[in-house]
């Protein structure tokens, strides 16, 4: 049961309280190239990011959230350290959330500005732990930087801004490493009832995050922590995006676009299953529809599957049995099998 956390709203989302967790993304652009930036928060929008984060900085990086913020239609986050100036020039841009440590930017004035600017507009802050940045007087009492490092550390921010009278707080405490990144949310929550952002940070190129962040969302979302989410990946931050509904689909979290169930294949197969189904997943990126596709191989488990699905082929010698619902369509040539399935799809889609 996903755990119930106080309620903030970041822009149009709401966040926590019940609220489905949302998937986000960061910009790999530079913020000064406004157009840049400005294509990149579109693509990652049709993609379905609900949330974008741009880093600012420096005094142009922020003054150009303004305009990338009139360009775009979701929620835009500015994330900031150690420059209390940049966060009241940010705010005073428009933007919907703010990612900053109060703890460290400086004397508790430089503070107290930027949360009274973020009070007036109703801007929600973040904060934001890493592992490989906690304060050395941390390191130096646990020795590294341990789930409980990373947890007090989160605490001594959160209590700056609660001595503040401000608890429009989301909070994220992530490590590269798996296993310490789950420990330290188990914890977390366990003693804050903030909503909490989770993530695998640093966690590695498409191919190697995806495994990681796969495993330690899942086990986190498995057990009702997260409210909204990034997958930190070295590349294409759209793919952030297809592997946060990934997993959030995987786990019955969120419906968004197609769920394709396709076979490993094997020596029963009797068509050359796989550049099929990597043609079928890749022409279907663009559905948002929650459709089940499924894509098998033999006679031995594909008509169950392929009737289980709303859409599927199950493949004979040769040719395979297209479905829909259940029902036998019509036999398809191995070649046309491909064009068949995505033109029943996109036919469906665009009936539902």
């Amino acid at each position: 049961m996903k755990k119930l956390t106080r309620q903030i709203r970041i822009g149009t989302i709401l966040i926590g309280g019940g609220a489905p967790c949302s998937v986000q993304s960061m910009c790999s652009t530079d913020t000064r190239n406004i157009s840049a930036t400005t294509q990149q928060i579109k693509a990652l929008a049709i993609a379905g990011c609900e949330l974008v984060r741009c880093a600012v900085l420096d005094t142009d990086a922020a003054e150009a959230l303004e305009s990338i913020k009139a360009g775009i239609t979701i929620p835009l986050i500015a994330d900031i350290h150690f420059d209390y100036k940049l966060a009241l020039t940010a705010l005073n841009k428009g933007i919907d959330g703010l990612r900053i440590n109060p703890g460290n930017i400086g004397e508790k004035w430089k503070v107290q500005e930027v949360v009274q600017a973020a009070r007036e507009r109703s801007v929600p802050i973040r904060i934001g732990v890493n592992a490989g940045s906690l304060e050395k007087e941390l390191l130096s009492k646990y020795g590294h930087a341990s789930a409980e490092a990373m947890v007090e550390s989160a605490l001594g921010h959160v209590r700056i801004l609660e001595d503040l009278g401000y608890d429009h707080i989301k909070i994220s405490i992530k490590a590269s490493d798996v296993t310490k990144t789950i420990e330290a949310y188990r914890l977390l929550s366990q003693r804050v009832d903030y909503p909490l952002h989770i993530g695998i940070t640093e966690a590695g190129t498409t191919f190697s995050g995806t495994i990681k962040s796969s495993v330690g969302l899942g086990i986190l979302l498995s057990e009702g922590i997260g409210d909204t989410l990034r997958v930190s990946l070295t590349g294409d931050p759209v793919d952030e995006i297809r592997v946060g509904y990934g997993i959030l689909k995987a786990l019955g979290l969120r419906q968004r676009g197609i769920n394709l169930v396709s076979c490993p294949t094997c020596g029963r197969c009797q068509i050359n299953l796989v550049p099929v189904a990597e043609d079928v997943e890749r022409r279907l990126q663009g559905i948002t529809k929650p459709i089940t596709v499924a894509i098998m191989g033999c006679v031995v488990n594909g008509p169950g599957e392929a009737r289980e699905a709303d859409v599927g082929v199950a493949g004979g010698k040769g040719e395979g049995l297209l479905f829909r619902h259940g029902e036998v369509i019509r036999k398809v040539p191995e070649n046309e099998l491909a064009d068949a399935l995505v033109a029943e799809v996109e036919k469906m889609a665009e009936e539902s």
